[in-house]
């Protein structure tokens, strides 16, 4: 079982960019799927960003472009870089894994089996 701990919100001007991490323990995160949420008050968890094993990506409309997701086998991390941040970006943003990690990524909430705790962004206009 893998434990995740998210760091590197903050608060920024919109057209910032800030890079947050998610530190796993307890397992590997190359063996399973990764991805990103983040929640806004009042509005659902939605899924940004997702990487498979295999390196391949996949983005929700609304961040491509300008968010890149990546992770560090060696130092078992994830990241999600993000730029041109603008004021809709303001969430709690959450690292997420999924245990079948064989198949491709998905930004699909139901997919994932473990949570970090999160990290607030906020961007001011």
């Amino acid at each position: 079982q893998v434990q995740l701990g998210e760091s590197g919100g903050g608060s920024v001007q919109a057209g910032g960019s800030l890079r947050l991490s998610c530190a796993a323990s307890g397992s590997r995160i190359s063996t399973y799927r990764m991805a990103w949420f983040r929640q806004a008050p009042g509005k659902e968890r939605e899924g940004v960003a997702a990487i498979g094993n295999e390196g391949w990506t996949t983005y929700a409309d609304s961040v491509k472009g300008r968010f890149t997701i990546s992770q560090d086998n060696g130092e078992n991390t994830l990241y999600l870089q993000m730029d041109s941040l603008s004021p809709d970006d303001s969430a709690m943003y959450y690292c997420a894994a999924s245990r079948a990690g064989w198949r491709g990524p998905t930004v699909e909430r139901l997919s994932y089996d473990f949570w970090g705790q999160g990290t607030r962004v906020t961007v001011s206009s």
